[in-house]
């Protein structure tokens, strides 16, 4: 039982780190807010992929929860944070809460990760 804890726990840290690499991959050279805002296929990219990161870090909490992961409820509040109204939709996450997590939380997330999978 233990070996597959530590497969799963693996699995999930993988599944963190290559969606991180996705996002970091898919922005804009001229990494500005302004750039970021004007490409809808950047902005569907980062948000698929920050829920992918907020289900995998879920299944690794809920079974590894002495994991030390910096900003994991702010990154889930964050994510949550639905648009209500207007033109959005359930499901959409507004272009600066995306900018903020990947600003602010990936970073640290991803430094994090690389340790963990050491």
């Amino acid at each position: 039982m233990e070996n597959k804890k530590q497969f799963d726990m693996l699995a999930s840290l993988r599944e963190i780190e290559v969606s991180i690499y996705r996002i970091f991959d898919a922005l804009p050279r001229e990494r500005t807010f302004p750039e970021f805002q004007k490409d809808p296929k950047v902005q569907k990219t980062v948000q698929c992929n920050i829920e992918i990161i907020d289900g995998a870090m879920d299944k690794l909490l809920e079974e590894n929860p002495e994991i030390p992961i910096t900003d994991y409820r702010k990154i889930i509040y964050h994510r949550k944070k639905i648009f209500s109204g207007g033109e959005a939709a359930y499901g959409c996450i507004s272009d600066d809460i995306m900018w903020l997590i990947v600003n602010r939380y990936l970073p640290i997330l991803k430094e994090e990760v690389k340790e963990f999978l050491k």
